[in-house]
């Protein structure tokens, strides 16, 4: 290469480094200015028949993820293992209408926990959870269909107004099995068909009135007894007085009597 054309390249050189530089400089402001959303590890968004769907199945989540699209439609938080619902869980998200949280930990669900959902939410998939008992508050006023089967339910009144409250998926309510019950005649067997032949609310009505009963009963024979052994007492004590006043010399005695005589029963 001549001294001339070195010195025709030059000029080039730098002008291609300036651009590279500046091409830099726009990558740099523009990760700053529009920042990628950082989901959680195993979570992405996608479109499911024309639906905003975010799915973190399987993804070893111990909670409700916090930075969930709030325009998703559809939301997958199955295979995980999340323990419990707390309140006002599902804020933020006004248009969701189908929520999977199936075969996770889930025990306990706290009173408001889909507060915000109760107006649009379609689906709502709670089986293969550790559901024992829950609040038919829990679901006020939702409106979504509800598959509760393959928990460990405990079959009680608490239940029965429970599966009163909510609308069933259909083809789940023979997955509604009594894991243990108030009644053991009852375990095993399909609630729906428990409730079908007994009301279990009514039982338990009437239990607890027959130990109202028997308290009552308790408390009034503790009492009678004590009036009976008090009479008795005084009765006795009277008895050993009089005894011990006719030990007496006759004017002693005479005078003690007429102040003893009237607390005789």
């Amino acid at each position: 290469m001549t001294a001339a054309q070195g010195v025709l390249l030059r000029p080039i050189t730098m002008g291609l480094l300036l651009q590279s530089l500046f091409l830099l400089l726009l990558l740099l402001l523009g990760s700053c200015l529009h920042p990628a959303t950082a989901f959680p590890k195993g979570c992405y968004p996608s479109e499911e028949e024309g639906l905003k769907t975010f799915r973190c199945s399987n993804a070893q989540l111990t909670e409700v993820p916090r930075d969930i699209p709030n325009d998703t439609n559809k939301l997958y938080l199955d295979f995980n293992q999340i323990p419990f619902l707390p309140r006002d869980a599902f804020r933020d998200l006004p248009l969701l209408l189908e929520l999977d949280l199936s075969h996770n930990a889930i025990a306990r669900i706290e009173t408001g926990a889909f507060q915000s959902l109760a107006e649009h939410l379609h689906s709502l998939d709670l089986s293969s959870n550790r559901l024992v008992s829950v609040s038919k508050d829990a679901f006020s006023n939702l409106k979504a269909k509800v598959n509760l089967s393959n928990n460990p339910w405990l079959c009680d009144c608490r239940l029965q107004e429970l599966i009163r409250a909510v609308e069933l998926v259909a083809e789940s309510s023979g997955g509604i099995v009594c894991d243990s019950s108030t009644q053991e005649e009852h375990v095993g067997k399909a609630f729906l068909q428990v409730i079908a032949d007994t009301d279990l609310c009514n039982v338990y009505k009437k239990t607890t009135d027959i130990a109202m009963l028997v308290t009552m009963f308790g408390w009034f024979a503790m009492v009678i007894s004590y009036l009976v052994y008090y009479v008795r007492q005084n009765q006795e004590d009277a008895r050993r007085h009089l005894e011990y006043l006719k030990s007496l010399p006759s004017k002693q005695r005479r005078s003690e009597e007429s102040s003893t005589i009237s607390t005789v029963v």
